[in-house]
């Protein structure tokens, strides 16, 4: 039987098509891989203009699907809030609000 690792370690990547795109992602995740997650850390990076990284790494396998839920949270969220706001300036996927 093998040993468990000491660190459990996952790598999120988001490419987006647009470099401005993936600047509101990264300024929307910092103060988030900043936020202490119990057992775990997070570093933010940008390997190119269209790719944002998020290295997890946590002291058990329960810390780490813990952090990653929050941190793809935290994408899925402000991707989600970049395409709203994008729809209240005009452009595609416009949200529509009642009267």
């Amino acid at each position: 039987m093998t040993a468990a690792p000491s660190t459990w370690k996952a790598t999120i990547r988001v490419q987006r098509v647009d470099p401005n795109s993936a600047d509101h992602l990264e300024r929307a995740l910092r103060p988030e891989a900043a936020r202490e997650v119990p057992r775990s850390r997070a570093t933010l990076s940008r390997p190119d203009d269209r790719t944002v990284a998020l290295d997890v790494e946590a002291e058990d396998a329960g810390a780490l699907r813990a952090a990653l839920n929050a941190y793809l949270g935290w994408v899925r969220l402000a991707l989600e809030t970049e395409r709203v706001a994008g729809g209240a300036r005009g452009g595609a996927g416009s949200a529509s609000r009642a009267p």
